[in-house]
Formats: structure tokens, sequence, C-alpha cells
């Protein structure tokens, strides 16, 4: 059963969902809350209480463990292992003695922990500082969409890279998943197929769109764009795992590439893994200064750069494979 109430939004329309099917607990906590400003749902079960998660996105979410229907533990654990709600933070009611309870809801994922009798002051306290750990979680989020949208918008500087990201995204995952690797690392070759080139934000026109070559000058301030792109991106910890490809994508095994001309091991994985598929979509497309070379031209090239001690004989194979295995082509 479904109880809903709206009381005191604030402007930052902080939302809790207090789920307990007892009525008296309930109606308390709502009226608690809502003195502190808070818009606040309500309901009675477990089954309500994943519903009312899905239609109202609550900042802050108090389930009481024994419900009917599924409890609180449960209603924690599918909310935790959904990536749609997985960092709104649960908060669990539980007896003064029940530590067996207290030990499932950790492994179920829960942020913390009331005692019955609840003190009203407590709840207040948890509320809102969990209210602000949320806030400060979506505040990074769409600092993170701000720079994909960004990165967008370079792109959309240069009519010759349309689409670049969006291949170099995709492709990256499929080789990603070619090799086996774990979620996190496909995740991180998604966003850093968009965000590998967030530094040229920091690049002049007059160099980024030359229709020539480059001159020495020139290039050096090129190259500058992998660590201006590892710097904006520097106090977001959430992208911690794709600033090595933003830095380093164009780093060699032998120690020709830049920024710092690593070597062999010192270069991350997934940085030569967007290496391999930028330098192949880079050679397919079109550009001012010259024209698209054909795939098979491309491949030798990957192949002798193989041999050069460049590229890593297994993730150029691996790519190799990944555009075998997905033959139709992405458009350029």
């Amino acid at each position: 059963m479904v109880i809903e109430r709206t009381l005191r939004p604030t402007a930052a329309r902080t939302t809790v969902l207090v789920a307990d099917d007892t009525d008296s607990v309930r109606l308390l906590f709502e009226k608690l809350l809502a003195q502190e400003g808070y818009v606040v749902v309500t309901a009675d079960d477990g089954i309500a209480a994943l519903d009312l998660v899905r239609l109202h996105r609550p900042d802050v979410i108090v389930l009481d463990i024994s419900m009917p229907g599924i409890d609180g533990i449960e209603v924690c654990r599918r909310l935790k292992n959904d990536a749609a709600t997985c960092l709104t933070p649960v908060v669990l009611v539980t007896g003064l003695s029940e530590m067996q309870d207290r030990i499932k809801g950790i492994e179920a994922g829960a942020d913390d922990f009331l005692s019955k009798p609840v003190h009203p002051h407590e709840l207040r306290a948890r509320v809102a500082s969990l209210s602000r750990v949320k806030h400060l979680i979506d505040a990074l989020d769409s600092a993170e969409s701000a720079f994909m949208a960004l990165a967008l918008t370079i792109e959309a500087r240069d009519p010759t890279t349309r689409g670049h990201c969006e291949r170099l995204a995709t492709r990256a995952v499929m080789m990603g998943r070619t090799l086996g690797l774990p979620s996190e690392d496909l995740d991180a070759l998604h966003r850093g197929g968009y965000l590998h080139d967030l530094g040229k934000v920091g690049i002049p026109d007059s160099v980024l769109l030359k229709p020539g070559r480059l001159t020495d000058a020139e290039f050096a301030l090129m190259k500058r764009h992998t660590e201006i792109g590892d710097s904006l991106c520097a106090p977001l910890q959430s992208l911690r795992h794709v600033r090595p490809i933003i830095r380093s994508h164009h780093e060699r095994l032998d120690g020709s590439g830049y920024p710092s001309g690593l070597r062999g091991d010192e270069i991350p994985v997934l940085a030569q893994i967007v290496g391999i598929i930028d330098v192949y979509d880079a050679m397919t497309s079109h550009r001012p200064y010259r024209s698209a070379v054909d795939p098979d031209t491309v491949t030798r090239f990957l192949l002798e750069e193989v041999t050069h001690k460049r590229f890593a004989r297994m993730f150029v194979e691996a790519f190799l494979d990944t555009l075998r295995t997905n033959a139709t082509p992405l458009v350029h």
C-alpha cells in the first residue's frame, strides 16, 4: 500500500522516503522531517517502498527492517544492486539488540543505522548528513555530464571529426569485452572514449583546425591537450579511472609517445587500448590535409607498429579481432 504526502518542500527539493508498517512511527518520522523542510513520501511495506523509489527518486531512504511483503534488508539489497539507485543513501531502522540484522544490513549495502526507539535529533542529524552526501554525489555527476557535453562540443569544432568520440567509446568497449576486462574497466573505456581529447578545449582554433601540417611549435602546443584534459578531470573522484586514458593515450611502448615518454608496462592498459583505436579511427577518417586511408592499409600499419615495438601485439590483435567480429562499419 502506498501512502504519499508532500510537506513544506525546500528550495533544494530534498526528498526523503520513509517506509515503516507501524502507523505511529511512520507519521512521527514524517512530521519530524517535514518540520525541517524535507519533501516526505511514505510507504507501509517493502513493495510500496520500491514503487515510490522509482516514482520519486528520493535523496535519502529510511527503511524499517521488519515490514510485510519484503523486509527492509531485501529492499536495501535491491536498491544497491540497481545502477539507478546504488548511490542513494539508505538508513535501516533496527532494534537495539538486533546485531544480526545490522550485519545483514551491512552486507546488503546500508549506509547508516538508527536504533529503536529513534531519538528525533538523531533522525534529523542522520538524514541531514546523508542528504549532503547525496547532493554532493549529484553535483559530481552533473560535473561529469558537463565534461561529456564539452567533449562533444570540442569535437563539433572540427566537422571532419564528427562521430570520432562515439566510435572510440563503442570500439573500446567492444575490445574490452574481447579481452575479458571487468565492468569497471569497460565503463572507464566508454567514458574515456568520449573524454580522451577533452584537453583540446585549451588548444586555439588556429592550431586545432589548421588544414596543413603543424609546425614543431604548433605540434608541441597540440600535445599539451593530454595534460590539460587530465588537469581538468583531476578534481572529480568519479573520473579517477578515466584520467590515465586521457593523459596517456598517445604514449607508445618504445618511449616515443607523449606527454611523459612512458615505456612498456608503464603505460596504463586502458590508455594503450584507446591509443590503438584512436590511430585506426584517425587514419580511416577524412582530414582537410589528406583523404581517408583504406582499412586494410591501416591494419598493415598497426601490425608494423607492433614490429617497431610501439603497440602491444596482444592489444592490436584483439582490436583487429573486434573489427572482424563486429563487421558492420561505424559511420565516419
